[in-house]
């Protein structure tokens, strides 16, 4: 594997996403709650006339809620089925080349990052999580599924 990935941080924990899934990373400045919407849904933001779903990454793993206290947000903009989904992430360090395929994981990391995980996969930065964005923006709410 030599794909590129998107260093990101979530939950204090540095992962990686594929760099293909990523359009672009942006800061949001506004956020729209949606009433009823799955726990992991942080709300709808708007980025060059469309509408995206804000996904907070803290909450789809069961990690608690991201900070968002001084109103801006870092954010991966990813495409799935049709829909654009901005992932709320605590940073965004680098693009860097995979040095290898994942490799299964070698212990346990708690169930919200063993449900997103694709393995460890090797960079020039060390071994990182390789996150399936599929999972992220499912997240673990059975209503998400129904």
């Amino acid at each position: 594997m030599n794909d590129l990935l998107l260093i990101v941080t979530i939950g204090g924990q540095r992962v990686a996403l594929p760099a293909a899934q990523v359009e672009s990373v942006v800061e949001l400045d506004t956020l729209i709650p949606v009433p009823r919407a799955a726990p992991h849904v942080a709300g709808l933001s708007a980025l060059r006339s469309r509408v995206l779903t804000v996904i907070d990454c803290m909450r789809s793993l069961g990690l608690g809620t991201s900070d968002a206290a001084d109103g801006i947000r870092e954010a991966a903009v990813v495409e799935l089925d049709g829909h654009h989904y901005a992932l709320l992430v605590d940073g965004v360090e680098d693009v860097v080349d995979a040095t290898g395929d994942p490799a299964p994981l070698r212990g346990a990391m708690g169930p919200g990052w063993e449900r997103v995980s694709l393995g460890l996969v090797e960079t020039g930065e060390g071994a990182l999580l390789l996150v399936d964005v599929a999972a992220l923006i499912a997240g673990n709410d059975q209503r998400a599924a129904a």
